[in-house]
């Protein structure tokens, strides 16, 4: 493989003559081969929308050349765009501020403008990767700002997704609210909800869900970058935040601010861990649909049996005919997997020490990831699960009717103690509470049917008498 021979602070290196990465990143390739896991592709965007607005504030300022500084430009969009994304190709497990990857860019970004400046890879008379494309930055700022910025892209995907979720389990809201259903509470018969309801509540959950996540959007717009080592602005100008702020603000279509306390920014990555609690508590609450769906389509003959999910895929290699909840079980291995994801983020977070948190990489890997997989399952979970159920309706019936817990309505009328003595006698006898009441004479006939109708027993079902 033909090489080029580039030099930093520790000497000579080889590098591949045709990378547009540099000599830092060629250490940082043999230095850090531990999991092969990259950088999210919306962390890269990130990174390049930060270099391209630093860029255009430099310019403004005149600190940076135009020419030179409409190449680096050039070369943020290509990557911004996708391109060149093969080049910043390092392990997430590297020096905890995330250095090897700021340079790995830097250097991609420098060399792809050398190239549009007429030049070869590597001549870093033309643009330099720490005077040029990092001026007026630091890692330390640098890098966990992308992770906000690619967070509050990925948080908006997560929105979309959990509103397409939320809108499928609506309309099954909707169909089903006429459905009534035996309630079930430690697993054990309840007074009945209709399917409408029970659907209705997951949507309603997942809409407080959406809710939690708009409120991280006031912390993280609230970037560190320009900031430098420590937050503090050394080597810029006061103008140099605000200009990067207006710059990113409108590269990227969202509105960043400089923080109240860019030192506290630097130092706590809290607010990336609030949002990473809030995929936690999503995770949560879609886990617990999945969980109910899969114990209502328990069966079909040993089972609960009061839903059918759409049959994505034979259930088993031995058993034929068999049909497994598959849709279920893979979003509920993603639902677990954000729960690790969060447990390394908090402990990330916690790591912080003095003036800087050395645990960056990981963390945003894990909470990007996050956002990712949750966004997909969400969607998943839509458009293969919840659009194509069915319920089976004479099931749901039977329940109802056959519930020792309908006595429940009996309450008001014939107090606890005899209604419990009714459903003691209807569980030993095999009889319908029904048939038990109206052979002791507690209620007549048309009086059952106002007490225990399905429909009334899922509202509020007490009139005042006149």
């Amino acid at each position: 493989m033909k090489t080029r021979l580039e030099k930093d602070s520790l000497g000579p290196l080889e590098v591949p003559a045709n990378a547009y990465y540099g000599v830092h990143s060629q250490r940082s390739i043999h230095n850090f081969q531990i999991s092969g896991l990259r950088l999210k592709a919306a962390q890269i965007k990130a990174l390049a929308q930060i270099k391209q607005a630093c860029a255009e504030a430099n310019m403004g300022l005149g600190t940076l050349e135009k020419k030179k500084g409409r190449a680096i430009v050039a070369a943020c969009e290509e990557i911004a765009a996708g391109k060149l994304h093969e080049a910043i190709c390092l392990d997430i497990f590297q020096a905890g501020s995330g250095t090897s990857s700021n340079m790995n860019i830097n250097e991609v970004i420098a060399n792809r403008a050398i190239e549009l400046l007429g030049g070869k890879r590597g001549d870093r008379g033309l643009v330099h990767p720490n005077d040029d494309v990092n001026k007026g930055q630091s890692t330390n700022n640098v890098f966990p700002s992308s992770i906000r910025v690619a967070a509050l892209d990925l948080s908006a995907s997560l929105a979309g997704a959990l509103r397409k979720l939320i809108a499928s389990l609506e309309k099954k809201a909707k169909r089903f609210k006429r459905v009534v259903k035996s309630g079930r509470t430690h697993l054990q018969d309840a007074v009945p909800v209709t399917m409408g309801q029970a659907f209705q509540a997951h949507a309603s959950a997942l809409r407080k869900d959406l809710q939690r996540l708009a409120d991280t959007d006031k912390f993280l717009r609230k970037i560190g970058v320009g900031g430098n080592a420590v937050g503090t602005g050394l080597n810029t100008f006061p103008e140099f935040r605000p200009l990067i702020m207006k710059h990113l603000s409108k590269i990227a279509r969202r509105k960043f601010e400089v923080p109240e306390d860019p030192i506290e920014t630097t130092q706590y990555l809290t607010d990336l861990a609030h949002l990473s609690a809030i995929t936690r508590m999503v995770a949560i609450d879609i886990g617990k649909t999945c969980n109910d769906l899969r114990l209502l389509a328990s069966g079909p003959n040993t089972g609960i049996n009061e839903v059918a999910l759409p049959p994505v895929e034979p259930g088993s290699s031995i058993m034929p005919g068999k049909i497994n909840p598959s849709i279920c079980e893979a979003v509920n291995m993603v639902c677990i997997h954000v729960f690790g994801n969060d447990t390394a983020v908090s402990a990330a977070a916690a790591a912080g020490q003095l003036e800087l948190n050395t645990h960056m990489p990981v963390l945003g890997h894990n909470l990007l990831e996050s956002l990712e997989l949750l966004a997909k399952a969400a969607v998943h979970l839509a458009e293969k699960c919840i659009d194509g159920i069915e319920v089976n309706v004479e099931q749901c019936r039977w329940y109802v009717e056959n519930s020792p817990s309908i006595a429940t309505a009996l309450n008001p009328y014939i107090g606890y103690d005899k209604a419990a003595e009714v459903v003691k006698e209807s569980l030993k006898t095999k009889k319908p509470i029904p048939e038990v009441i109206l052979a002791k004479g507690y209620l007549t006939r048309e009086q059952l049917k106002v007490v225990l109708d399905p429909i009334a027993m899922t509202q509020p079902n007490l009139k005042r008498k006149k």
